[in-house]
């Protein structure tokens, strides 16, 4: 089986992200039941949303902040599951409660593994 990330994105404030505590509220059911379900039939690995705040490092700064694109948007969580194949991974992605707000996606990534010799 091939390990896939996910990076979730969605768009931001100028200092934080734009869901409310409502939002969240509403929306941890949702991200339960599809995590849920990814780990029910054996394919999660790890899973996290991600804390606004960030560091980038680059070879001669240091920035505080997270990056974003153009449009404000960064990533918001990862998952890591495994599968035989894409296409399940695609489609398990086009179900993701993230996908509910505009601006938002879900990047698909296999992973390679590293030797281990």
């Amino acid at each position: 089986m091939t390990e896939y990330l996910l990076l979730f994105r969605n768009a931001s404030a100028e200092n934080g992200y734009i869901a409310t505590s409502q939002d969240m509220a509403e929306d941890m059911p949702k991200w339960q039941s599809w995590i849920g379900n990814i780990a029910i039939q054996g394919k999660l690995v790890h899973t996290a949303p991600v804390r606004y705040e960030a560091s980038i490092i680059t070879k001669n700064d240091l920035k505080d902040g997270p990056h974003k694109e153009t449009d404000n948007v960064l990533v918001s969580g990862f998952l890591i599951c495994k599968s035989d194949n894409l296409e399940e991974v695609q489609e398990l992605s086009k179900t993701c409660p993230i996908l509910k707000y505009p601006k938002s996606s879900v990047e698909i990534r296999p992973l390679i593994p590293f030797p281990t010799n």
